[in-house]
Order: C-alpha cells, then sequence, then structure tokens
C-alpha cells in the first residue's frame, strides 16, 4: 500500500492508494488488452450458456458482446469467466473480471456496501416456484413443511425467508452452491420445490429429463430487477457499459434492427442519426460508430430478448415486463441526445 497525504480546503486528507489499482482505467485496460474479459453463469440456458463447443450465448453474454462491439468494433472479442453467485462479486472487485452480466439482483445492500454500481436492468425479474406436477400443489401457500432447493449466495434466501414468515408457514431448506446442483437435487426428490427467479425455473426446467412433468406456480414475491454491474469509481467505464445496454432498447424504440441498420444510417430521424453516428461515442472515449457496432453485431434489445428467452427460443418467456415502454412495460433508456 501507498499511503498519500494532500491538503483540501486547508484540511488533511489521508488516501490509500493500491498501486495498479482496478478502481480506474478499465476502459483503457480493455483497449490495450484487445479483449473484454466478462463474468457469467456457470451455465443457465437463455442467459448465460456454453455450448459444447464452449460458443456462449443468452440474453447476459449479448450484453458482454454489446460492451465488446462498442469499445473494440468486435462483438466476438470476449473472454467468458464462469462464476458461481457467491463468486461474481469477489471476481469483479478484485479485478478478475472488467463487467459482470450474470442475472444479478440489483438490491440497496448491494448497490451501497460492495463497492459496485449497477448499469441498468436487462431484465426485469421476480422469484418463484417450480414443482413437480406429482405434487398435486396448485399455490405457494400450500407448501407449508416443504424441502426447498435454493442456490447459496443469491436473495432468493431472504426472500424465501420473508415469504415463509409472513405465510407463517415452515420450510427446511437444502442448499447447493451452483443452478445446476440445485436442479439436480430437485429432480432426485431430495426437496419438494426449487426456487429462484422465475427467469432461471424456466431455465432450468429444460434442464429436467422430464421438463413437463414440473410446473411453475404463479406467485412472483420479489421484484429482482438483473442486470450488468462494475466496479465503483471508474465512471468512464461505468458510463460505456450503461450506454452500451442503453443503445440497444433505444434501437428497439426506434425500430432500428441488425437488418436495417445500414439503411437507417441516413434516416431522417434526428434520433437514429445521433444514435448511429454523431459525437456521442466521442464523449464515451469510443468510436462514431459504437452503437452501430452493436445493433448490427448484436441486434437491439427485442431482438436479443426473442432469440435467448422470447418466443423463439427454447424457454418461450413473453415479454411481460420486459416489453418497452410504449407497449406496457418497463424496458425505456434515456434518450442520445
Amino acid at each position: 500500500m501507498k499511503r498519500i497525504t494532500i491538503g483540501l480546503l486547508g484540511a488533511a486528507v489521508s488516501l490509500s492508494m493500491t498501486l495498479g489499482s482496478v478502481q480506474a482505467g478499465t476502459l483503457d485496460d480493455v483497449k490495450r488488452k484487445g479483449h473484454l474479459t466478462c463474468g457469467v453463469s456457470t451455465g443457465l440456458p437463455g442467459f448465460s450458456n456454453a455450448n459444447s463447443k464452449n460458443v456462449w450465448s443468452g440474453l447476459d453474454v449479448d450484453v458482454c458482446r454489446a460492451v465488446a462491439a462498442a469499445v473494440l468494433g468486435d462483438a466476438g472479442k470476449v473472454k467468458y469467466t464462469p462464476l458461481t453467485a457467491k463468486e461474481r462479486f469477489t471476481a469483479l472487485q478484485s479485478g478478475e473480471i472488467d463487467m459482470l452480466s450474470r442475472n444479478t439482483t440489483w438490491t440497496h445492500t448491494r448497490d451501497t456496501s460492495l463497492g459496485i454500481n449497477f448499469a441498468g436492468v436487462n431484465y426485469y425479474d421476480g422469484q418463484g416456484f417450480m414443482v413437480s406436477k406429482g405434487l398435486g400443489v396448485k399455490s405457494a401457500t400450500e407448501l407449508n413443511g416443504a424441502a426447498v432447493c435454493i442456490q447459496a449466495g443469491t436473495t432468493t434466501e431472504l426472500n424465501l425467508a420473508d415469504y415463509f414468515s409472513e405465510k407463517g408457514m415452515k420450510y427446511k431448506a437444502v442448499v447447493f452452491d451452483t443452478s445446476d446442483q440445485s436442479v439436480k437435487g430437485f429432480e432426485s426428490g431430495r426437496c419438494d420445490v426449487l426456487t429462484s427467479d422465475q427467469s432461471q425455473l424456466y431455465a432450468l426446467r429444460i434442464k429436467l429429463v422430464n421438463p413437463g412433468n414440473a410446473v411453475v406456480l404463479p406467485e412472483v414475491i420479489s421484484k429482482e430487477p438483473l442486470g450488468p454491474v462494475v466496479r465503483q469509481g471508474d465512471d468512464a467505464w461505468f458510463n460505456v457499459v450503461k450506454w452500451s445496454l442503453f443503445a440497444m432498447v433505444n434501437a428497439e424504440e426506434m425500430s432500428i434492427t441488425s437488418a436495417n441498420v445500414d439503411s437507417k444510417k441516413s434516416s431522417s430521424n434526428p434520433g437514429a442519426k445521433r444514435l448511429l453516428g454523431g459525437d456521442a461515442g466521442g464523449k464515451l472515449g469510443l468510436s462514431s460508430d459504437w452503437a452501430y457496432n452493436i445493433i448490427k453485431q448484436v441486434g437491439n434489445y427485442g431482438e436479443a430478448f426473442e432469440r435467448n428467452v422470447g418466443k423463439g427460443s427454447p424457454l418461450k418467456i413473453g415479454r411481460g415486463l420486459n416489453a418497452l415502454w410504449s407497449k406496457g412495460g418497463l424496458q425505456y433508456a434515456p434518450p442520445v441526445r
């Protein structure tokens, strides 16, 4: 540690600074390395999952790809680091990864005590329950005394305790380190119920040998805004990650897609002109075609949603809360102006 003392308005202020600190300069580091290091899940279909050739895909993966496209001009220049729920924040805090995009809930405690910043919401979710059809349960209010599979290091633990306490019910927690372990525990009968974000339940259900034997109950017991995360203290990088996601949402609002983005570059729409050119990129420390590269290589938010978790995917999740604000949902991005 190197200690530096400076004078500020007549007062001595001591600052402890670590040489080679990871708290600033991430944008320059990524440009220098020539790739983005992105923390993802250990495997969650629809969000971040690798195939047999170790090619990663998913809604969270597309956020990583969007940032790489914006910064490096190539959405493929990403190195993915699979992380469990317990490992994810330490990996970000230590500088092992440049950003985290791993179905992570934005909460007060995480926002104020872990030295991290959430750069937006790429999926509005809520915690639910999945049970075997053979259990004959139609509602979460019928789960008194149930054994519940949960993943350690997640917000689901506290939400579960709060819900059962409020309903005056008891349960037995069966805790696992990874989502794969939890679904195997559920399938083997170690628990009656699997609880997680509803999006994750749909993703885990397709991993079952007989997905049709499991049903997701109707109750949603929490708010789970999921989004990408960066370290605090590096505003330039925070802006890049934030606006990479916002560019995808703005593009959908303006009906700019990967298929028509070339023709839209000459659009008479002032908003489209600002998004696809002008000085917006320069203000982020990026090239003028930063947003064009995102949309051309990754697509707008709606395209990413549909192919990864929407009706065009095995999960077949409706847009719901994740529809644009103009279509009854919550997805809304600040304008590029």
